[in-house]
């Protein structure tokens, strides 16, 4: 068992994480809706959908490696004055953002997977990346195809709308509750940072 420590701010690695992880999912979105909604020309949608390809591939990895460094190191404790059932509900918020950090990478990349058009998927231009192997394992591959792209497009909103109660939640402990909940996660220089591995003590 280590010493106990009174951590208040997340290490350098989660906030990095955090914040490359935040910013792949916004110019996720602003892609996405750009591809989708602004009447390109197919050239121009065929480079967006490249770029969405790419980041997304980049914020699925960041996910695992998130995962990865969060099961050998212990995040911040909630505010002691926190009621429990904002506690449940942060804690649920956040488990469904990590789901849609991973489930809509995937989906978006069965949907290149069983696509007809068979175009390739090269990650900035630079790496290569293969195809999940589905086009053999299911009977109708353009009925897969279809589920998975309403699974992504209807995620992807879901993603939205929970990003906006993060950052509405993250504001109120800020500027109305006066807490660290949105400071111990800022690239700053502060309190004592979160890097002891699980079965420290507290």
């Amino acid at each position: 068992m280590g010493t106990a420590v009174s951590a208040r701010r997340y290490s350098l690695v989660a906030i990095v994480l955090h914040w490359a992880s935040a910013l792949g999912v916004l110019a996720l979105i602003g892609i996405g809706l750009t591809m989708a909604h602004a009447g390109l020309t197919p050239m121009r949608q065929f480079q967006l959908y490249q770029w969405h390809k790419s980041v997304g591939i980049t914020v699925l990895g960041l996910t695992v490696l998130r995962f990865a460094w969060r099961l050998f190191h212990k995040p911040p404790a909630h505010p002691a004055a926190m009621p429990v059932r904002e506690r449940r509900a942060a804690s649920a918020a956040h488990g469904f953002l990590y789901l849609l950090l991973v489930g809509l990478p995937l989906t978006g990349w069965a949907v290149v997977s069983l696509s007809p058009f068979n175009i390739p998927t090269v990650l900035y231009g630079l790496v290569s990346w293969p195809h999940l192997p589905l086009a053999a394992l299911v009977p109708d591959q353009a009925l897969a195809e279809a589920i998975f792209k309403r699974v992504h497009a209807y995620g992807a909103w879901l993603l939205i709308a929970l990003l906006v109660l993060h950052v509405a939640a993250a504001l109120r402990h800020h500027f109305i509750l006066r807490d660290d909940v949105l400071r111990r996660m800022m690239p700053m220089r502060g309190s004592r940072s979160v890097s002891e591995p699980l079965g420290s003590s507290r």
